[in-house]
């Protein structure tokens, strides 16, 4: 599944390899990240990657020339953190239109304006280019009746969302914490939590039940108020593509299974022993723990996504639609060929759908179903492309909930990934980030400060 992204071979099938500096295992966003900052550094890295695929969650695989998402989901990803890794500047965002489009009880409802401040028909790739796109909804969702009161908590919702634009990341990450659904309970109404918050926090952070730290669901709130959804153009994959084609050639070694981590080498199951002065765990946690026994497993939240291609598109509109009514099985869905119509050949359409937590027997038939009912038309000669599910797909963040985790085991030993900061793109970066500094820290490396914006990521 997926591509190396200009990758280098693995090499050799036993002995001894090279020596490096720094081996790196695991080559997801937070790996990547992390060797970009120490090849900078002038040390030498090697990065393993079990899979014959680089990304972790973040891989996309190619299926009939369309671009599939393992797990996917809409990213609100700040400007900052990929500017600051060389090959992320050229990281083009595709924007869903401004806000959500909410199904409940038969009725659809617009709901999380952009922020007043940026232009409704702005948005802006990683590098700060301007990508155009006004919000238009299909007619027949258009026309849809609204519930009686969604005028009044629309204003509410959105005196909410503009506080929370303007307010400072390290005043959120002051506040008291307690669960999103207690804190965003506390200060609107209960429909509108249930209605509309919970539903667009199941798509942020695949988390229905609302119970992230409160702190953490502002978070994205918050991104979400200061700017659009969006996905990288050509599928997830498409970040640590970037991040590996950056890297020296060679760095990165794909179907390179570790058995065993230690300060100085790396054993691996086929391709022998790297030696090294230090090393960095950047894999999912569950990987990491059966390296390294005593790391803490954090709980998941289970996704399973299904990609479908359909005929005629059910609306041509680059939304993203939540369903709000419980029973689901869809949390959320989007005409992805719409939204990025790289991601499907000429004149096909692409329809990629989530369900979170344990799916049904029966999946991918009550996964039609209900796309019906949310579009509004018949499904019966839609065909799925591919169904994945994936248990560990995101580290579960219930209060309290601590985004800076230790990254230094000990001197020559470090660990990073979305379970040791938030469960997002931005933090699996930011992990990488820091796992990196401290390495250099320890090999006495002057550094410079962290930039404002680092420890809110």
């Amino acid at each position: 599944m997926g591509t190396t992204g200009g990758t280098g071979g693995s090499g050799g099938t036993g002995g001894t390899h090279e020596a490096v500096d720094v081996v790196v295992v695991g080559a997801g966003a937070a790996g990547l990240a992390a060797a970009h900052r120490l090849t900078r550094a002038g040390l030498s890295v090697a990065v393993l990657e079990a899979e014959p695929w680089i990304g972790g969650r973040m891989a996309t695989a190619s299926v009939d020339g369309f671009r599939l998402d393992r797990v996917g989901g809409p990213l609100t990803l700040s400007h900052e953190e990929p500017r600051s890794l060389p090959g992320l500047d050229a990281l083009a965002l595709r924007p869903f239109a401004p806000g959500v489009l909410v199904h409940s009880d038969g009725r659809y409802a617009r709901w999380g304006a952009p922020h007043p401040l940026r232009p409704a028909g702005a948005s802006r790739t990683a590098g700060g280019r301007s990508v155009g796109g006004a919000f238009s909804v299909a007619r027949a969702l258009a026309s849809a009746p609204r519930h009686p009161a969604a005028s009044l908590d629309q204003a509410r919702l959105g005196a909410s969302l503009v506080r929370l634009a303007a307010t400072p990341a390290q005043r959120i990450l002051a506040r008291p914490e307690r669960t999103a659904r207690e804190a965003l309970t506390a200060r609107l109404p209960a429909r509108t939590v249930q209605g509309v918050l919970r539903p667009l926090l199941a798509a942020l952070l695949a988390d229905p039940d609302l119970g992230t730290s409160s702190r953490r669901a502002d978070l994205a709130l918050r991104a979400f108020a200061r700017g659009r959804l969006a996905v990288p153009e050509g599928g997830a994959a498409a970040l640590p593509e970037l991040l590996a084609a950056a890297l020296p050639p060679g760095t990165v070694r794909t179907g390179v299974r570790v058995t065993e981590a230690s300060v100085s080498r790396v054993t691996t199951a086929e391709h022998g022993v790297f030696r090294c002065r230090s090393v960095v765990l950047a894999t999912g946690a569950r990987t990491a723990a059966e390296l390294l026994p005593g790391l803490r497993t954090p709980a998941f939240h289970a996704v399973t996504v299904l990609h479908h291609t359909a005929p005629v598109a059910p609306t041509g509109d680059p939304v993203l639609l939540l369903e709000s009514d419980p029973g689901g099985p869809v949390a959320h869905t989007a005409v992805m060929s719409a939204v990025d119509p790289g991601r499907a050949p000429a004149g096909r359409t692409l329809i990629t759908s989530t369900v979170l937590g344990t799916p049904p027997d029966d999946t991918e038939r009550r996964v039609r179903k209900h796309l019906a009912t949310l579009y509004g038309t018949s499904t019966d000669e839609w065909e799925l492309l591919a169904l994945r599910h994936t248990p560990d797909a995101v580290p579960a963040m219930p209060p309290p909930h601590d985004g800076n985790r230790p990254v230094r085991l000990l001197a020559g030993l470090y660990v990073c990934g979305d379970h040791r900061a938030a469960s997002t793109a931005q933090g699996a970066l930011a992990s990488g980030r820091r796992a990196a500094r401290a390495l250099l820290t320890d090999l006495g490396v002057r550094l410079p400060a962290e930039p404002p914006w680092a420890e809110a990521a």
